[in-house]
């Protein structure tokens, strides 16, 4: 089969390797779709915090091609997506249901990477999230688990109130989802991006206003944020999705007194941002840092994906072969598409 191999920043390679079997409880799937993300660009640009080589990708959906011994959740030829992670279920930290911080928590894409022909499933992520497809779901709808399992997360973990303002700073996937369910759940949402492309699905998605950043003239983005609250207060919560330092320190002045700012895109490793104490005292600001999501949330974001709360079409743009997924992420990267996919042959 073939799969692609993150060796170091900007060097990616297509590599032949066996098809994987199965053990007992595992499941090889047969990919159909593997859908681009943040964190491929990212990688793909930086690097990763583990050390290379390893595979990549994480947002797939797919046939069952083997199942391992003692399996019967599954069978072949079942259309699955599965979920690139599981918690071990008893450590401190998922006792205490926060099962993103578990000390054992499996990242499968770089072991068992979705930028591949079939990839293998690990038992407790076949026991915990993967997902039969109901009759009529697309792969491409199915693969948005991942993604939108992390922004269900996010916004639950977000402290605002029915008819509360919310600002999404970056529109790439994550925040978009980050805006459908923020106005799911009651909110007045603000979307700031610099790409009209975005800005334009934010709205179909249900943000009331939209700035686009580039066409501020200098003016100050946290202020321009304001003005579009009730007496230029600020907003209830300031969601940080874009993954970058100076959008974290935006996010924080453009927050009310009271109000809470979620950081929620990763910044590169070892990377300092500066804090206004004083505006973070005096203002009585809440700073919350979310990573990932948790099992219920991956349960939550495939009913949602079943009741296309977002649907593929809003955010699948283009088909490549596995041979180009570096071109694919390259073109995400530049952030005139939402998200690329690979699509993988009979």
């Amino acid at each position: 089969m073939k799969r692609i191999m993150f060796y170091a920043p900007g060097d990616i390679r297509v590599e032949e390797a066996p098809i994987p079997v199965p053990g007992p409880g595992e499941i090889v799937v047969k990919n159909k779709v593997t859908l681009t993300c943040g964190t491929d660009v990212k990688t793909y640009k930086r690097g990763y915090r583990y050390e290379p080589p390893f595979t990549m990708g994480h947002e797939i959906a797919g046939v069952v091609y083997a199942v391992g011994e003692g399996v019967t959740k599954f069978k072949v030829g079942d259309k699955v997506v599965p979920h690139n992670s599981a918690s071990c279920g008893k450590c401190y930290y998922c006792k205490k249901g926060q099962e993103s911080m578990c000390v054992d928590l499996i990242q499968n894409q770089f072991k068992n990477g979705g930028y591949a022909e079939y990839t293998l499933i690990p038992e407790r992520i076949v026991n915990l999230n993967v997902f039969k497809m109901p009759e009529g779901m697309s792969f491409k709808q199915a693969a948005l688990l991942e993604p939108l399992a992390c922004a269900l997360y996010g916004t639950e973990m977000t402290n605002f109130d029915l008819g509360d303002y919310v600002c999404v700073n970056g529109c790439g996937p994550i925040g978009l989802m980050f805006v459908r369910m923020c106005v799911l759940r009651g909110a007045h949402v603000i979307a700031c991006d610099m790409t009209e492309e975005r800005l334009a699905v934010a709205k179909k998605l249900g943000a009331q206003e939209v700035i686009n950043i580039k066409e501020l003239n200098g003016k100050d983005q946290a202020e321009a944020v304001k003005e579009l609250t009730p007496d230029g207060r600020g907003v209830d919560a300031a969601i940080e999705a874009a993954g970058l330092p100076e959008v974290w320190n935006i996010a924080l002045h453009m927050a009310r007194p009271g109000g809470e700012v979620l950081f929620f895109g990763g910044t590169k490793k070892g990377l300092d941002v500066p804090v206004d104490t004083t505006l973070v005292h005096y203002s009585q600001l809440t700073m919350k840092g979310v990573f990932h999501t948790t099992p219920a949330h991956v349960n939550a974001a495939f009913e949602m994906l079943k009741m296309n709360a977002i649907t593929a079409e809003d955010f699948v743009q283009n088909e490549y072969d596995i041979e180009h997924t570096e071109d694919a992420i390259v073109e995400h990267s530049m952030g005139k598409v939402i998200k690329n996919c690979i699509v993988y042959p009979d």
